[in-house]
């Protein structure tokens, strides 16, 4: 059991001497805090993207035979939804990220809020395609029941639409939550002392790459397994309760 032993001095040189291991929480817990505000701007602007392109898409052969101001606006703003996810799906998160802290906000001392802003945009786009997806999947007469109720558009959306579309589109946002924990791994690149960062400072602290850059690994997998496991369970409960 030579190698067992081996192991357990190795642990406790790593992690335990000069309390190393209080970087893993602290990176953990950095992790967790960027994903959660970023997933929360994600979904606040994907909402605002996906109602704008559904919106045109549904009501776009109408407003032409008017081509009132309302058209025109509609428009302009699909123009801009369109180049804003064809931006950020297209250029690698990290390069928006660098972009974020060198150039948009190149005075900030706070590079948490960058991370958060930085992960939102890019996640915003990923939810504003999930959104929208699962408006359109909402069957057309679900919109004329709403007119022959007397709702417009917009009541239309608020009452019947979107809490159909909220159970479509939960699962799959719960994944969007899974993806960005992990996405979040390089905002070391901006001086952000998150898990993947702190894992790598101990491994150039103690020369000893194995351990620490596995141990961060092991939480990485820990963090997606427990979510996954969740989001099923929430999964079986929506089609448990559609039936």
């Amino acid at each position: 059991m030579m190698w067992f032993s081996n192991f357990i001095s190795d642990f406790k040189f790593v992690f335990l001497e000069s309390e190393r291991y209080k970087l893993i929480i602290e990176g953990l817990f950095v992790t967790l805090e960027i994903t959660l505000f970023a997933v929360l701007i994600g979904i606040a602007l994907g909402t605002v993207v996906a109602s704008i392109r559904s919106t045109y898409d549904k009501n776009i052969e109408s407003l032409k035979k008017r081509k009132n101001l309302g058209y025109y606006v509609l428009c302009v703003c699909n123009v801009i939804c369109k180049i804003y996810l064809t931006v950020i799906r297209g250029t690698p998160t990290v390069v928006q990220l660098l972009i974020a802290y060198f150039i948009v906000f190149a005075t900030s001392n706070n590079d948490v809020q960058i991370a958060v802003f930085a992960f939102g945009i890019n996640s915003g786009a990923y939810v504003a395609e999930i959104i929208r997806a699962g408006i359109m999947a909402v069957p057309e007469g679900q919109f004329e029941a709403g007119r022959s109720l007397g709702f417009n558009y917009l009541q239309t959306m608020f009452h019947i639409i979107i809490p159909q579309m909220v159970k479509n589109v939960l699962p799959a946002l719960c994944n969007e939550f899974i993806v960005l924990i992990k996405e979040t791994s390089i905002a070391g690149y901006i001086g952000i002392t998150d898990l993947t960062k702190a894992g790598d400072l101990i491994r150039g602290r103690t020369f000893s790459a194995f351990l620490p850059l596995f141990g961060v690994a092991v939480i990485y997998l820990l963090l997606v397994l427990v979510l996954t496991y969740l989001v099923g369970k929430l999964e079986r409960r929506l089609r448990a309760n559609e039936r």
